[in-house]
């Protein structure tokens, strides 16, 4: 058990650089486990080499340069980049032990990460009809710092966040980010804050237990989804 976390929720860090077809088929498999009560859930930190992934509602349009490898992930939103400098977070819990509520889930998903990028120094936001974690850039337009993502499965989650903590954000360039042609993209070095993946996780993991008393009710304003 890592500190900060139940009995029965694993919490995984890996070192090196995970394959993003790697990594879905680990989800996909684990996810079903969990369904069927064979394994525990499972917080899974991770970094990409860099990826461009499609999920559900993703345009062709919206994919400019295909420098890389693209990837249909079968999780909700658009096209989306990982690479290396970004923290992805997999949060594969069961919500039939909660609230059972889909847009629960990713209301406190998004808070989860807004509280830990509080905890640096940077403010964030979610926005009306735009998926992802906003903050202020550097010239004082509004910009994409966090993307978010979910699939659910027989109430169980998979997917989850990527939020930009040093990535070369020229990348980001050879698609429109989750379909947002009028908003840029920074990051926490962008900001001027210069963060190692591990001081990120320890701040992720002294808020997870707020993350996951958020799930035990629905989401704010909203019935059960």
């Amino acid at each position: 058990m890592a500190r900060g976390l139940p009995t029965g929720i694993e919490w995984r860090v890996e070192t090196a650089r995970i394959p993003y077809r790697a990594a879905l088929e680990e989800m996909a498999g684990r996810n079903a486990a969990i369904a069927a009560g064979e394994a525990e859930e499972l917080v899974w930190l991770l970094e990409h080499p860099p990826v461009y992934t499609a999920g559900t509602s993703a345009a062709a349009g919206e994919l400019l340069d295909p420098r890389f490898e693209v990837v249909e992930a079968g999780r909700g939103g658009r096209y989306t980049y990982h690479g290396p400098g970004q923290r992805v977070g997999y949060v594969l819990l069961d919500l039939r032990k909660r609230a059972r509520d889909a847009r629960g889930f990713v209301h406190a998903l998004e808070g989860w990460v807004i509280d830990t990028l509080g905890d640096f120094g940077v403010s964030s936001w979610r926005v009306d009809g735009r998926v992802g974690i906003w903050t202020r850039d550097i010239d004082g337009s509004e910009a994409k710092i966090g993307a978010i993502g979910v699939r659910i499965r027989k109430w169980v989650t998979m997917h989850g966040f990527a939020v930009n903590i040093a990535p070369d954000l020229s990348h980001f360039g050879g698609i429109v980010p989750c379909g947002i042609g009028d908003a840029g993209v920074t990051s926490l070095e962008r900001l001027g804050v210069t963060l190692a993946f591990e001081d990120w996780d320890r701040a992720l993991l002294a808020r997870a237990g707020e993350f996951l008393a958020r799930l035990n009710v629905p989401c704010p304003g909203e019935g059960p989804a």
